[in-house]
């Protein structure tokens, strides 16, 4: 950042407490002046905005305030196994290992003003940075960050976790071998069957998709809401977890760097695994904002994006809290949009939901469907869901500590945090701004990662269905419904989508439904021809209406294809299942990082950037 403002007045001349000091260890008077100053518009402490502007080095600031104290520095303090997580890390103080030895400290804000204001010198006091105190908790809390990344959900409400047991999993297979016995022997009394049994459902989801796609929800603001002063902003934490994510982890850099939001009020948090040596070296290959930090999460299972989210959770210090993946490219004014939008909305409304879109729509046949796909689903149905007041299974939220955060066994862990939002009084708001996203562009890699998408709303589906009784309490007779379509809906409309599709084809092709049949085969012929015709202008209303507000009408010619799509979709339901009982925590990892286009000129401007930075960079001096 260049710092570059009009002459300083009287008033504001005098050097805050918490970096005054470092004028007497050969940083300029005048640069941090100046940077007080900038620090008082934005309403931070000086020492924030220093470091996270990285106008001063994190170690440089704590070894000039060790030795401004006279006290030591440690560069890798050994902690006593009674250092907390998470207070540890976010109070910036901690025993030890010798309990002799005393404490360490990293203060900062307030705490640092207070700390050079009473001036402590010798005693067991040492300091440290705060990187070098969160990894030092880490090293001596690791084991019991992983079991709390992984289990406190399931230790503090177990109604709400993931428990798909071997006995739950036994009923699934038994119900599909039942069906597909069924199918042999008796095609139509079984199809019947199923159809009366499924058709609520089925209907309820048709239903639900054409009334979202009535209601107008534009994919920008409808009112301009008046510009906040950053003064008034809030913290805002940003978690990213990444594994193998060297091919993106520059440009999500970038895109987060973007943001119209004050960088010493961004408290970004990349979460890496431990055996991913390549993400972390990219990462350290690049000069990070100093808002900026990396997690490495302690080794445990399951191996699920969920725990590495949890991991970071617990250290968020912003009022609001937003997951992007590795591969998200925000809209710029996301943040504002997001805090403006909060301050109107009722305290329960927990989490708002942004527009996700495909980027590298042109790659494939297959990314065009795609880019249709989450048009309908993020710009017509989960908006239309959310302004009636119906669970949506996608979210991430300021309020996650609250729930105690992700279920870290759960392979859709999103789809989990929207029912147990609305189960525990939470409602999810649509946000009209656009976050954009990679999506497969080889039908190998969109497989793994739709089976496992189908894989996890079997496990949500089961996991909230356990006990009817109380979620139906939880939500009420109509909130009640709508969550069992979106979840046993959703998997089992999947599963049975090219059974039903097949059967009723052939029997209205092959003349079964004849015009002098009975009057009860008169009303199933009805019924199946309702659910057929009705279901297809379910998926084709909201894809039209989606790209008519996307403005993208050259999509138009890929709608028809859409019913094949959803058979690939069904596929994958198959294979989720089949996976559910073989490894049912195994998480499908995406690779990003192989778009070829890109609708904005974003993405594929930046990856060109980052080739060429890096070949100065490995080339011969």
């Amino acid at each position: 950042m260049k710092l570059g403002l009009a002459e300083p007045s009287p008033q504001s001349t005098a050097l805050p407490v918490e970096i005054g000091f470092l004028a007497h260890h050969g940083h300029p008077p005048e640069t941090l002046r100046q940077a007080a100053i900038l620090a008082r518009s934005v309403g931070v402490p000086a020492d924030e905005f220093l470091l996270k502007h990285n106008l001063v080095g994190e170690d440089d600031f704590y070894r000039a305030l060790a030795t401004e104290l006279q006290l030591p520095f440690l560069a890798a303090p050994r902690l006593s196994r009674s250092a907390h997580y998470p207070n540890s890390v976010l109070a910036g103080i901690a025993p030890l290992g010798n309990r002799k030895s005393g404490f360490v400290m990293a203060p900062r804000g307030e705490a640092l003003a207070r700390f050079l204001r009473t001036r402590p010198r010798g005693g067991p006091l040492a300091i440290t940075s705060p990187s070098r105190m969160r990894e030092a908790v880490f090293r001596a809390r690791g084991p019991w960050i992983a079991h709390r990344a992984a289990s406190d959900l399931a230790e503090r409400t177990p109604d709400l976790a993931t428990d798909l047991s071997y006995a739950q999993i036994a009923v699934l297979s038994i119900g599909v071998a039942l069906i597909s016995f069924g199918i042999c022997h008796a095609p139509e009394a079984t199809v019947t069957i199923m159809g009366a049994a499924l058709g609520p459902l089925f209907l309820g989801m048709i239903v639900l998709r054409l009334a979202a796609s009535i209601l107008n929800n534009p994919i920008e603001p409808k009112t301009q809401l008046p510009r906040a002063e950053d003064t008034g902003l809030p913290v805002y934490t940003i978690i990213a977890a990444l594994y193998r994510e060297k091919r993106v982890a520059a440009r999500l850099i970038h895109a987060l760097s973007r943001l119209d939001y004050p960088a010493a009020k961004l408290d970004i948090k990349l979460v890496l695994e431990t055996d991913d040596r390549e993400t972390l070296e990219t990462l350290q290959a690049i000069e990070l904002p100093g808002n900026t930090e990396i997690i490495v999460a302690p080794k445990g299972e399951p191996r699920t994006k969920p725990r590495a989210l949890n991991v970071a959770l617990p250290l968020a210090r912003g009022r609001f809290t937003v997951i992007y993946d590795a591969e998200d490219v925000p809209d710029p004014g996301q943040l504002r949009l997001a805090v403006a939008r909060f301050a109107g909305l009722p305290r329960n409304v927990a989490c708002l939901q942004a527009r996700l879109t495909i980027d590298n729509t042109d790659d494939s046949w297959l990314t065009r469907l795609f880019t249709i796909e989450y048009a309908a689903l993020f710009d017509v149905f989960n908006p239309g869901l959310a302004e009636i007041g119906s669970p949506i299974l996608l979210g991430g939220t300021s309020v996650l500590k609250a729930i105690h955060g992700w279920d870290a066994w759960n392979v859709t862990e999103d789809a989990d945090l929207g029912i147990r939002l609305a189960r525990l009084g939470y409602e999810v708001r649509d946000l009209p701004s656009s976050t954009l996203e990679e999506a497969p562009s080889t039908l190998g890699v969109w497989m793994r990662q739709r089976t496992r998408w189908m894989k996890g709303y079997v496990q949500t589906a089961t996991s909230h269905s356990r006990k009817p009784g109380a979620l139906l309490r939880q939500l009420g007779i109509w909130r009640f419904y709508g969550a069992l379509v979106l979840t046993w809906g959703i998997v089992l409309s999947a599963v049975v989508y090219p059974l039903f599709s097949a059967l009723f084809l052939t029997w209205w092709l092959s003349g079964t439904a004849r015009l002098f049949a009975s009057r009860w085969e008169l009303m199933g012929h009805a019924y199946s021809l309702t659910l057929f015709f009705s279901g297809a202008i379910a998926i084709v209303v909201p894809a039209c209406f989606a790209l008519h507000r996307r403005r993208l009408w050259r999509l138009l010619p890929w709608v028809p294809l859409l019913p094949f799509y959803y058979g690939l979709v069904s596929l994958a339901a198959w294979r989720g299942l089949w996976e559910l009982a073989t490894a049912t925590f195994r998480w499908n990892k995406t690779s990003h990082g192989h778009a070829r286009t890109s609708r904005s000129g974003l993405v594929q401007k930046h990856q060109a950037r980052v080739v060429d930075t890096r070949s100065l960079k490995t080339a011969p001096p």
